[in-house]
């Protein structure tokens, strides 16, 4: 069966993983976080539309970038085997110019905020376009995530206060990102590690080996002390709530990490994200009631 190189409209909605919204939402409670922390709960709504729409464009680029710099790895993993790019159903070139089209996208989002936002987005581009590649050659290309996801914390912060080092927030937010991604997606790397080591791709997983489980969990902790420190800087009654119910739910995850093992770890990837968003959600609260 012959398929058009440029791929049909399923396609592009597998190719973009919008049948698959986590990675939409693990980019978008990071930048919210910088947003809300930012304006005191109350960001512009002009900010809120643009780093929203940046956020759906940058997650769907992401996409791409890594499943065309994984195109000769992919068929070979079984998880990853049917991916458009891989399966032939979207031509390598297509998908390299579909990329170039949602970065320009977002740069014309960003171009309404300031100079200063801009040229911290070519940072972000930056950190999102090389990360794919980061698996050849170290075991930590999840760091590299947390950085890029993260980047988008320091970004609306600027955006919404006109610089991204009045405070030690947005650098907490991006250590905390850092240590979250390296978290929930070395969790995720556990179902891949034995194709990983297969076709000669790196990763936390590997790398950690038995240890993978319990540093999972610490880190995870470790974003919560970062958010502490986030919440004690914020001040506020329902920012301290967030906080609270997204540590007792980081508990909760960790607890059956720990219990039920490596099996699990795809569970704990999915769930994950509902800490930052209860996070965010004390955040959106403490500019509505605080």
């Amino acid at each position: 069966m012959k398929f058009s190189p440029l791929g049909s409209a399923g396609d592009w909605y597998r190719l973009l993983r919008i049948d698959r919204p986590v990675g939409y939402w693990l980019l978008l409670w990071p930048t919210l976080w910088g947003l809300l922390a930012a304006s005191g709960g109350q960001p512009s709504l002009k900010n809120s539309v643009i780093f929203i729409l940046g956020v759906l464009l940058m997650r769907s680029a992401g996409c791409v970038i890594n499943d065309y710099a994984d195109r000769n790895f992919d068929p070979h993993v079984e998880r990853t085997k049917t991916r458009p790019i891989a399966a032939g159903r979207i031509a390598p070139g297509a998908a390299l110019i579909g990329f170039v089209v949602m970065l320009l996208a977002a740069l014309l989002l960003v171009a309404m905020t300031s100079l200063y936002v801009v040229a911290l987005s070519v940072v972000g581009a930056v950190l999102a376009a090389l990360y794919p590649f980061l698996k050849r050659y170290t075991h930590f290309p999840q760091a590299w995530l947390g950085m890029a996801f993260g980047w988008g914390a320091v970004m609306a912060w600027a955006a919404e206060t006109g610089s991204a080092f009045d405070s030690p927030i947005p650098w907490l937010l991006f250590v905390a990102n850092v240590c979250w991604s390296l978290s929930y997606d070395t969790a995720y790397a556990f179902g891949d590690r034995a194709d990983d080591l297969k076709i000669g791709v790196k990763s936390t997983a590997i790398w950690l080996g038995e240890r993978a489980v319990p540093v999972v969990v610490v880190l995870g902790l470790a974003v919560m002390v970062l958010l502490a420190l986030v919440t004690s800087l914020s001040g506020g009654f329902w920012v301290m709530v967030g906080w609270v119910a997204g540590m007792a739910l980081q508990v909760m995850l960790s607890l059956r990490l720990l219990r039920e093992g490596e099996a699990w770890g795809f569970s704990f990837f999915l769930k994950a994200h509902w800490v930052g968003a209860l996070f965010a959600l004390g955040l959106l609260l403490q500019g509505l009631f605080g």
